[in-house]
């Protein structure tokens, strides 16, 4: 996932310089995308899976998907913020959907048959649909011009919105990562540990739809805000205070709802960019924002390991925070808390 953030800016500017293969991208790349899963079923070991799975799969999927977000700054005006809500919430309902599909397909058939069957329904349900992404206006080298301005990136608005993106991102990933063992941890089965990221992500479409549709009629910091708010308590008031598995639910829904829409807000962002530096290209500020946003994934791995490495509080504190997972929550809230510090900016005026 942290290469698919990070490519961004690289890939759109390449589909940015040539527009006439734009639409080629995304059947490259989904080829790409089952390519990997069919190899990935032959790997021996871990190497393997991070080079198919981990590499080839990213840059496939970034290729393929790509051009969506492209087409729909092109497609959508006066409510682009929701038509973006609308695709972020496509994450989260195949989130709720392909956990329950994969667990039965890798029990009942292992792991190289799953694979193999999945990159070829990959392929079945996917390519029709590539027929209808298509740009509002024929993109030809005349219509696009090759020199991006990136000049936007030293803007005060945008470097103060791109900052607490990072930091938001530094501990938006932990949940969903740590989530089921923090579960099994409290006595659950495998099934109902994972049943936290399934409501996490059925929260999250309905977050991301509702935050779409609100920043387009108000100002970013505020949305942001609405979601700093909603995640920062619902780490430390209902995750810190969890000790059995129905204020763990409600958690997961809580999470899903307010940090799970928090990408929702990027249209904004890209309004409020566009406002200051006239000649931005809105792809550009986004790529550039899923940039930031995958420096924060990447780093939350070795950071995370580092925080529950020899369960810190156990037994040291109260409730949840002296689970072992203690410092984890900590982490997670603090990020979640300083994710939301653009509000402070626009109060000073620096936004």
């Amino acid at each position: 996932m942290g290469i698919m953030y990070l490519d961004l800016p690289i890939v759109f500017g390449l589909l940015r310089r040539w527009p006439q293969y734009q639409r080629f991208s995304t059947t490259a790349g989904l080829i790409i995308m089952c390519l990997a899963l069919g190899l990935s079923s032959f790997s021996t070991n871990t190497t393997h899976l991070i080079i198919t799975q981990g590499v080839i799969y990213a840059i496939g999927g970034s290729f393929a998907y790509s051009p969506c977000i492209l087409f729909i700054d092109e497609w959508f005006d006066k409510r682009k913020g929701l038509a973006y809500g609308i695709m972020w919430a496509g994450t989260g309902l195949a989130g709720v959907i392909l956990p329950l599909v994969m667990e039965w397909l890798l029990s009942t058939y292992g792991f190289r048959t799953t694979l193999r069957a999945w990159s070829v329904a990959l392929f079945i349900l996917t390519g029709p649909l590539l027929y209808f992404v298509k740009p509002r206006i024929p993109n030809t080298p005349a219509h696009s011009p090759h020199a991006r301005d990136f000049a936007f990136i030293l803007t005060s608005t945008f470097a103060i919105l791109q900052a607490c993106n990072v930091i938001e991102a530094l501990g938006f990933f932990l949940p969903t990562i740590y989530l089921p063992s923090f579960a099994r941890a409290l006595g659950a089965s495998s099934t109902l540990g994972a049943l936290t990221v399934i409501l996490f992500n059925v929260a999250s479409v309905f977050g991301c739809v509702l935050m779409g549709a609100v920043v387009d009629r108000w100002h970013v910091t505020n949305c942001i805000l609405i979601s700093t708010v909603g995640s920062t308590i619902g780490v430390f008031i209902v995750w810190g205070f969890s000790i059995s598995l129905p204020p763990l639910y409600i958690f997961s829904l809580i999470y899903g709802l307010f940090a799970g829409s928090f990408t929702s807000t990027w249209p904004g962002i890209m309004r409020d960019v566009k406002k200051k530096r006239n000649n931005a290209d809105p792809s550009m500020i986004f790529a550039c924002l899923a940039a930031g946003r995958g420096v924060g994934n990447v780093a939350s791995g070795p950071l995370s390991e580092a925080l529950i490495q020899g369960f810190p509080w156990r037994g040291s504190a109260g409730f949840a925070y002296g689970s072992g997972y203690g410092a984890l929550i900590v982490f997670t809230g603090l990020t979640a808390f300083f994710g939301g510090s653009s509000i402070l900016g626009r109060r000073v005026g620096w936004l």
